[in-house]
C-alpha cells in the first residue's frame, strides 16, 4: 500500500441511494482473487447494455466521469453482502475516496483496509456537493480529517485512529504488526527466558 496523501479532485456524482455491493460489482465477477481488471466490471449492469456495449448515459462512460478520484454517492452506500471486490473495483478505477451521508459498516471497513477513504458528511454538505458536481473540485486532507468543499468550507469527517494511522503510513494490519517486530521478538525472548523448564 502507498501512504495516503492529500489531494484535490473533481467529483463523480452518483445520486442513487442504497447502492449495494452487487451493484458496485456483480457476484458473477467474484471468482478472481486478483484486483487487476476489476475496474472493467465496476457498476457493470449500469455501465453496459445486454450486449456489453457502454451505456452513454452512465456517468463513468462520459468524459466528466474520467480521471476524477472522488465518487459522490447517495445515502447508505455499500450496503448488502460483504465483498472486498467492491473497494478493489473502485480503487482500480482510480477512486481514492467515496463521499456519502452513510456507509454500510462492512463496506466501510473493507474500504479502509484497501486505501479507499469513506467520507461521511452531513446532509447539507452532501446536497451542496451534488449541486456543485461534476465540474467543481474538493480537497481531502486525511491528517486533519477535513474535506474542503468548492465554496471553501472545511468540513471535518470521522475516521478511527488505527485506520488513519495505517492509511497515512501505507500499511495494512499485517504491516502494522510487522512494524513492531523488534518489540514482539523482545517480549517473546523475555517470556521464553522466564519459563520454568524443571
Amino acid at each position: 500500500m502507498k501512504p495516503f496523501t492529500n489531494f484535490e479532485s473533481r467529483l463523480v456524482p452518483l445520486p442513487i441511494n442504497n447502492v449495494d455491493t452487487d451493484q458496485i460489482i456483480p457476484a458473477r465477477f467474484l471468482k478472481t482473487t486478483s484486483k487487476l481488471g476489476l475496474d472493467q466490471q465496476l457498476f457493470n449492469d449500469w455501465r453496459y447494455d445486454a450486449l456489453g456495449n457502454p451505456n452513454p448515459d452512465f456517468i463513468l462512460n462520459q468524459p466528466r466521469g474520467q480521471g476524477a478520484q472522488v465518487l459522490l454517492a447517495g445515502d447508505n452506500f455499500g450496503c448488502g453482502s460483504s465483498r472486498e471486490h467492491a473497494p478493489w473495483a473502485l480503487t482500480q478505477f482510480g477512486f481514492r475516496a467515496v463521499i456519502s451521508t452513510s456507509f454500510a459498516d462492512i463496506f466501510k471497513q473493507n474500504s479502509l483496509k484497501n486505501s479507499l477513504l469513506p467520507i461521511v458528511v452531513p446532509p447539507d454538505v452532501h446536497a451542496e456537493l451534488f449541486a456543485a458536481a461534476p465540474d467543481a473540485t474538493v480537497k481531502i486532507d486525511l491528517a486533519k480529517q477535513t474535506l474542503t468543499t468548492p465554496s471553501g468550507r472545511a468540513v471535518e469527517f470521522p475516521v478511527d485512529s488505527f485506520s488513519k494511522h495505517c492509511l497515512l503510513n501505507g500499511v495494512d494490519e499485517l504491516g502494522y504488526i510487522l512494524q513492531h517486530e523488534p518489540d514482539i521478538a523482545a517480549f517473546e525472548s523475555r517470556r521464553v527466558g522466564s519459563v520454568d523448564t524443571r
